[in-house]
């Protein structure tokens, strides 16, 4: 409700200035809704009031002058002197007429009197509100309109997406609080790394209930470092752990904290790790760590590199002087071997889990749980099919079943074929 408030908002506000902005260029080009008053000079005035062409006239203060409109005995032609004029007439043909005197007493004088002598009624009005509040709007809306420009232009640029994208928002965290509704992803959904899931078990148990192990002077991992080759589920581990936690867990990737400008990937760990801690007990998921946690002076800027700041300040929250109580750093990568040792020690990564491929009790399994909304044919044996796929990890499985119900479809048929579609794999 909030954002749509603020749309509504800034879109009146643009109409608005819009708006004023088109009245200020009428008012600049037409003068002031005296667009059929052709503007003549004092000497040609004061020449047609001797001459007895006047037939009348009034004298209003405007802006610091005294603006004279009056109306001819006659339709005269008459040199348009109004250099706004936007069709580039010099001659005109009007029985009204406009011009401006000093506000000096021998100029009002000499008019009276030439008014007078000729009999030209003369009237004098007071100075208009209106005049002044336009002069105002004139004065101001260039300045306004500048202003809104600038602020429409900060509020949408951005530092490569995320939540908080904006121009004064580069040091703010760019992770995602993953939604407990959304997330359906379960320890069952996950198989053929058992060792691995009992291993984030722990984890989850003592988030949701530490005491015990407590009790026992035990401390639970600060960090969690999911490596192995890609596709073999590390990320969908990192899933489950969100939806078996019940506690908030925080997403991001490694490169999201690295930026052109210095100083910015540090101030968002920092801000990243200041919303864990108000909200702890939590899990921070950082996915392809080695973006940011590789080794320390092999940059070409030296300790002074960007990268390499955040990389300290992610090392000093994850086990500084302060501490990092209650919050649970998990990360996976591919590349293990180039990432920082002091990243590895324990008490920042205390635990390493090597997600390898999965063996053939585990393909088995892993193909079942794929094919829980697929309908296989009755021939179709994942146990062989299995031990068909040796190497193969759980992303290399689902693509299989999914490869066979594409080719199903495919050929119009109901049941997936999965034999044929592992012929064609392996021929």
């Amino acid at each position: 409700m909030n954002k749509k408030n603020n749309g509504m908002v800034k879109n009146t506000l643009y109409y608005v200035l819009v708006l004023l902005a088109m009245v200020m260029v009428v008012y600049f080009i037409f003068g002031n809704g005296n667009q059929q008053t052709p503007t003549i000079e004092y000497s040609t005035f004061t020449e047609q009031l001797k001459d007895g062409k006047v037939k009348q006239f009034t004298v209003q203060p405007a802006n610091g002058v005294y603006r004279i409109v009056g109306e001819y005995n006659e339709e005269q032609t008459v040199s348009n002197d109004n250099s706004l004029s936007v069709l580039g007439n010099t001659q005109a043909s009007s029985t009204r007429f406009s011009t401006i005197i000093l506000p000096n007493d021998s100029t009002l004088s000499e008019v009276t009197s030439l008014a007078s002598a000729q009999g030209v009624k003369t009237t004098i009005e007071e100075e208009s509100n209106s005049g002044i509040w336009l002069s105002l709007l004139v004065s101001f809306l260039p300045l306004v309109i500048i202003i809104f420009f600038f602020y429409m232009m900060m509020s949408q640029q951005g530092g490569g997406g995320g939540g908080g994208g904006r121009v004064m928002n580069f040091g703010k965290s760019k992770a995602k609080e993953a939604d407990k509704k959304a997330n359906r992803v379960r320890f069952s959904d996950v198989a053929g790394a058992e060792e691995e899931k009992q291993e984030l078990v722990e984890v989850v148990e003592f988030l949701k209930d530490p005491r015990r192990f407590v009790e026992l002077g035990a401390r639970i991992p600060a960090g969690v470092l999911l490596e192995g080759p890609p596709g073999t589920g590390k990320t969908l581990l990192a899933k489950a752990v969100a939806g078996e936690a019940g506690v908030p867990f925080y997403s991001i990737s490694g490169s999201d904290f690295v930026e052109m400008f210095v100083g910015v990937g540090a101030s968002r760990v920092r801000d990243l790790f200041e919303t864990a801690k108000k909200n702890a007990p939590a899990i921070i998921f950082i996915d392809e760590i080695d973006a940011v946690g590789r080794q320390r002076g092999a940059g070409m800027g030296g300790g002074h590199d960007e990268r390499e700041q955040t990389l300290n300040q992610l090392l000093v929250e994850m086990d500084g002087f302060d501490g990092n109580e209650g919050v649970i750093v998990i990360a996976a990568t591919n590349r293990s071997d180039v990432l920082d040792p002091a990243l590895l020690r324990p008490g920042r990564f205390d635990r390493q889990i090597l997600v390898g491929r999965p063996d053939v009790k585990g393909r088995e399994a892993i193909l079942r749980v794929h094919a829980r909304n697929k309908p296989l044919s009755d021939d179709v044996d994942l146990k062989v099919v299995a031990q068909q796929t040796p190497g193969f990890a759980g992303a290399d499985l689902e693509n299989v079943l999914n490869e066979a119900a594409l080719v199903a479809a495919r050929r119009n048929k109901k049941k997936s074929m999965l034999q044929i579609s592992m012929k064609q794999k392996t021929a």
